[in-house]
């Protein structure tokens, strides 16, 4: 199965996705799946992960809603408040859904880089564990340290950074990143995606500036422990899908068939059971 294991949805009249304004012009619309479909028919892509966008439990049911519908969609990953007294039974009413493949913090925007090291959430993490489900782990370089000693915590859960960790491509900031990344990858079985990385890279952004930091991932998790994908529509900020399609894959070109199989889809079926 060929994979995009990255993409969202959203309808502006729900009112939950806050950060969606104006200024951001390309992506200030509704996108659905009308959108979505020619899209990965044209690249011969047979299915999707579709990743929340806003931080509601309402957006999740929404996502879930449509994966009902949509044959492309192989699966959810939601949002639940952690810090919420009812999070565990909340992720238990969402699993029920064999859809919901994992969750998403969206510990970006959390002020506090410390926050996943909390003892509270614990029971919070059991819960994601004992209902199966996968962790995507949405950091920014500043959380790699913190993350590095979340992972001891829990050695069970399934985990997958999203978007390589947001390396500030633009600025050319490499080797704390790097170093950050090579540990995680030799230290614990955490996964991650090769997605968002354009949309770091800015407007102006060039083939050559995603190199260093593609070989790094792939240097570092292997093809079994990677997975592409778009962001989309997110990555219209910085370009469209067919062009980072074919960055891609002109990228992967150098390695062999197998190890292109894995991150084009056979590491995403295998991590979120697709």
């Amino acid at each position: 199965m060929i994979v995009d294991s990255h993409q969202h949805f959203w309808r502006l009249d729900r009112g939950d996705y806050t950060w969606l304004t104006p200024r951001l012009a390309p992506i200030y619309r509704d996108f659905g799946p009308t959108d979505l479909a020619p899209i990965l028919a044209r690249h011969g892509i047979d299915g999707t992960v579709l990743v929340q966008a806003a931080p509601t439990v309402g957006e999740t049911d929404y996502m879930l809603t449509i994966a009902a519908q949509c044959g492309f969609v192989r699966g959810v990953v939601g949002w639940v408040d952690f810090d919420s007294a009812g999070a565990a039974a909340e992720i238990e009413r969402l699993a029920e859904n064999p859809k919901l493949k994992g969750l998403r913090p969206v510990i970006q925007d959390i002020a506090d880089p410390d926050w996943m090291l909390k003892p509270a959430l614990r029971p919070v993490f059991a819960a994601l564990q004992h209902c199966r489900l996968r962790f995507d782990a949405l950091l920014k370089p500043r959380h790699l340290a913190p993350f590095a000693r979340f992972l001891g915590l829990y050695p069970d859960l399934p985990i997958v950074i999203d978007h390589g960790a947001k390396p500030a491509i633009a600025f050319r900031q490499f080797q704390d990143w790097a170093a950050g990344m090579r540990a995680i990858a030799r230290d614990s079985r955490a996964f991650c995606k090769i997605s968002g990385l354009v949309t770091e890279a800015g407007l102006d952004w060039r083939v050559e500036d995603l190199h260093p930091y593609l070989d790094l991932l792939v240097e570092s998790f292997g093809p079994g422990r990677l997975m592409w994908g778009s962001d989309w529509p997110v990555v219209n900020l910085a370009g469209d899908y067919e062009r980072w399609r074919e960055v891609s894959l002109a990228y992967l070109a150098r390695l062999n068939q197998a190890e292109r199989s894995a991150i084009l889809g056979g590491t995403a079926q295998t991590f979120y059971g697709l």
